[in-house]
């Protein structure tokens, strides 16, 4: 049977550096990653309209934004394939209720906002976009969206990580937790 950890948090709090750190480090296990991103409705976004500035955007931060029957196919798949570890990372895996009930460790890494949209900033930019477009979306949406449906979850995180320092202690413990069972 697999250990499963679920590894949620906002967005560049650092979810898939940690999930990478680990995967490497148990990489002696059967160990598959699965990324909430790629279960985006990539082309197929919901809209939603910005009570701010009254722009209409693609919803990348909502539940609407994610095709859940794949992704909850593709997680029952990888427990049945046997895998050793499974580790679940996204925006919104401690809000999903069905997935939320099969973790065995329920990870939150926190970051304060202001450190988050800087690494969303670098990020972005990095892929085209300018600072004004990142900075607009952000401020519009990814913030409001964050307090409605992620920062909630954090509370039923059974271990809630700091993603402003390093995280090889708790790297540490999760790599121990995983061996032991």
């Amino acid at each position: 049977m697999a250990y499963v950890i679920g590894i949620a948090g906002g967005t560049a709090s650092g979810k898939s550096p940690l999930c990478e750190k680990l995967e490497n480090h148990l990489s002696d296990l059967r160990v598959k990653s699965i990324h909430m991103d790629a279960f985006f409705k990539w082309g197929d976004f919901p809209k939603a309209v910005s009570h701010l500035s009254g722009k209409t955007y693609d919803d990348y931060n909502c539940p609407d934004t994610v095709k859940w029957d794949e992704f909850h196919h593709d997680f029952e798949q990888s427990v049945a394939d046997g895998y050793d570890v499974i580790l679940v990372e996204g925006l919104l895996v401690l809000w999903d209720e069905y997935l939320k009930d099969k973790l065995d460790i329920r990870v939150f890494v926190d970051c304060l906002a202001d450190e988050r949209v800087v690494r969303r900033i670098r990020r972005n930019t990095a892929r085209g976009m300018t600072f004004d477009e990142v900075a607009e979306f952000y401020l519009d949406m990814v913030r409001f969206r964050h307090e409605q449906y992620v920062e909630p979850t954090k509370w039923t995180a059974d271990v809630i990580v700091n993603g402003s320092g390093q995280t090889d202690k708790i790297c540490d413990m999760l790599i121990q937790q995983c061996k032991a069972k």
